[in-house]
């Protein structure tokens, strides 16, 4: 190899590395305090605010005393908790002294979900959009000024190249809840491990198709992955709003444990504009619609 040709890659390699630094930056720059926000902070009103924790426990975890201490610390109104079993179920059976209302769903796919809240269920309904191993929630909360909203529990499959090497079960679960969100006439959240970064363009989608707002834009990425490796993390768990609730606080917590960190969330109702939400143009529409056919079809 001639010096010529040894100092042409090497320019090139610093341009695509320096290329693709700035693609990364361009991203992630809406998710710091500079960035415009997308929900304005409000003040607490325990009337017609909802206070949720949501983690992912990881299945072979069994440090359920430190999620306890981590529930009788913050006291949240609902706890929403993915990759559970029945050794989870038990190892958290006394959350149930506290938490009237409960669904759960314990698994041994990891992808068993438990869900225990404060505040009334109305209604809750099991949805498996893609897979019939893979659970998610639809479920109407009574907040203590007696408005109803909605909640849609979710844990997608990630794309894994042993397994599932695609994107595409994981994207049309996303945007299958985002379109039911779209139709919903009650105020909604949407919670859980999404297995997809903040910043991705499926997630950009989900907003525009569902309407809704992430409270991270002009706060911070607030990572949730990988707990165990503190120079690689990004944020994997998400709480979505839509534009009838402003915000109260957000803040992930310090370790139970797990491959995520937990994340928690006070969201309130207000009447005031706090929150701006995107749109998805007619193109977009089509792509949405397009990506759940192939989730919904493409199953060899």
């Amino acid at each position: 190899m001639s010096p010529e040709t040894s100092q042409t890659e090497y320019w090139i390699f610093l341009i695509t590395l320096g290329s693709a630094g700035l693609f990364l930056l361009i991203k992630v720059i809406p998710f710091s305090p500079i960035g415009k926000k997308m929900i304005e902070s409000v003040e607490f009103d325990k009337a017609c605010s909802i206070h949720i924790l949501v983690a992912n426990v990881y299945q072979p975890n069994k440090s359920y005393g430190k999620l306890l201490d981590l529930v009788n610390q913050t006291n949240p109104d609902l706890i929403f908790l993915v990759e559970t079993d029945s050794n989870w179920e038990k190892g958290l059976s006394s959350l149930e002294s506290d938490f009237d209302y409960r669904l759960k769903l314990p698994m041994d796919n990891t992808y068993g979900l438990l869900l225990y809240s404060k505040l009334e269920i109305v209604s809750q309904e099991i949805n498996y959009f893609i897979d019939e191993e893979i659970p998610s929630l639809d479920l109407d909360i009574k907040l203590n000024n007696g408005k109803v909203i909605k909640i849609y529990g979710i844990h997608p499959t990630p794309p894994v190249p042993s397994q599932n090497p695609k994107s595409t079960d994981r994207d049309a679960e996303i945007l299958i809840v985002g379109e039911k969100v779209k139709k919903c006439n009650k105020p909604a959240l949407v919670i859980g491990d999404l297995n997809d970064v903040a910043w991705s363009y499926t997630t950009e989608l989900f907003l525009k198709i569902s309407e809704m707002a992430d409270p991270r834009r002009g706060r911070g990425t607030f990572n949730t992955f990988h707990a165990k490796i503190p120079f690689l993390r990004w944020p994997l768990d998400h709480v979505f709003l839509s534009k009838e609730f402003g915000l109260v606080s957000i803040k992930v917590h310090d370790t139970i444990d797990s491959d995520h960190f937990p994340i928690s969330l006070i969201a309130r109702l207000t009447s005031e504009k706090t929150t701006e939400t995107k749109k998805a143009n007619g193109k977009e529409k089509k792509e949405a619609h397009e990506k759940i056919d192939r989730g919904l079809n493409d199953k060899d």
